[in-house]
């Protein structure tokens, strides 16, 4: 019930130089407490006459807090949930540029693929005439090998004794002119040589000490390929230093005469 008229009403008395706690007492001491309890007042009224105002602002600030932070709640809320949804679709996007960089990985190894492909392609259609010429020379040369392993088995049976001449007499003006007589199909320019042993065995068997001539080479596929004991006629000796060194991993003995 303290008013500002209240206070004006007891001013007069707080300003009497009697009017103190001191001189209360020595009055009385209950005179002495009311005194002390009106000074007080008048200060709490001072002091809440300013501090109701700020009350009274904490309060209405205290409810704009309080709605503010119900905003805000709602407001994360909100948030929380477009974030989940960002999230999700942040994980499709994801999973879809992975898609599209392996997709576009494979596409650069069959691109690759392709292009390595049209080349051996490109490559290999210059080939296509060649092999039309082989696979049809491989036709001729079955058709020509009756008569062909005819001469190689005659070589072999029957040319062992004779000179280089003489040899050749028997297979061209002999075997070769029977053949046709008898129109058996046959290679016109047969090798006896690479019909019968490849290179590398020649090359081996020169390492091994034979000569490398025609006839040195056509005796060495007599020796080593004809189903009878050859005899060697070696004035030189190096057939038999051929043997020796070819059958030394055989332990071959040798017997001098």
């Amino acid at each position: 019930t303290i008013n500002d008229e209240t206070v004006e009403l007891v001013q007069p008395y707080f300003e009497m130089e009697d009017y103190t706690l001191q001189h209360g007492k020595k009055v009385c001491g209950n005179v002495a407490g009311l005194l002390s309890w009106t000074q007080a007042m008048v200060v709490f009224y001072g002091v809440n006459r300013e501090v109701l105002p700020l009350k009274a602002n904490l309060a209405k600030q205290e409810g704009r807090l309080k709605i503010a932070n119900a905003e805000k709640d709602k407001a994360q809320a909100e948030l929380d949930e477009k974030q989940a949804e960002l999230d999700k679709v942040q994980a499709k996007f994801d999973a879809a540029m992975k898609e599209k960089m392996d997709l576009e990985n494979d596409a650069e190894t069959c691109k690759r693929k392709m292009q390595a492909a049209s080349t051996l392609i490109d490559g290999l259609s210059g080939e296509k005439v060649r092999w039309t010429q082989q696979s049809k020379e491989f036709k001729a040369q079955i058709k020509r090998l009756v008569g062909d392993i005819l001469l190689c088995t005659g070589f072999l049976s029957y040319c062992g004794p004779f000179n280089q001449d003489f040899r050749n007499l028997l297979l061209k003006d002999l075997w070769e002119t029977e053949l046709r007589a008898h129109k058996i199909p046959f290679s016109e320019d047969l090798n006896l040589i690479s019909m019968l042993v490849d290179q590398p065995t020649i090359s081996e068997w020169n390492l091994q000490g034979l000569p490398g001539d025609h006839l040195s080479i056509q005796n060495g596929i007599i020796v080593t390929k004809a189903s009878r004991y050859p005899l060697l006629v070696d004035p030189q000796t190096q057939g038999k230093a051929w043997v020796k060194n070819r059958e030394q991993e055989n332990e071959l003995q040798v017997n001098s005469v």
